[in-house]
């Protein structure tokens, strides 16, 4: 028995799920509802797509974890051992007053 879906008010079946955004604000419980259960919620702005709302494990699995190293590791590996990092004493300039 195929699923049944209830008719939403501002809900428009496209290529995916997509909401106008006074609709989506109206209903956002059941926007994060359908985007844990169905998949990704578009959400348009005057017709034109704006955002997407996606289940928080969906985003964990497309966004790659970035390795962090510690500052004095990081700046070591730039191989920055040649650089002459001294300059000359600045004491200012002279005035005529």
């Amino acid at each position: 028995m195929a699923k049944r879906t209830i008719p939403v008010p501002g809900f428009q079946e496209a290529n995916g799920r997509t909401w106008k955004l006074e609709d989506a604000k109206a209903r956002f419980s059941e926007v994060v509802r359908r985007a844990r259960s169905e998949g990704p919620q578009r959400v348009t702005v005057r017709g034109e797509p704006a955002v997407v709302v996606i289940d928080a494990a969906e985003l964990e699995r497309l966004v790659p974890t970035v390795e962090r190293q510690p500052l004095v590791q990081f700046l070591e590996g730039l191989g920055l051992e040649g650089l002459d990092l001294i300059r000359e004493r600045d004491v200012g300039r002279d005035l005529d007053l």
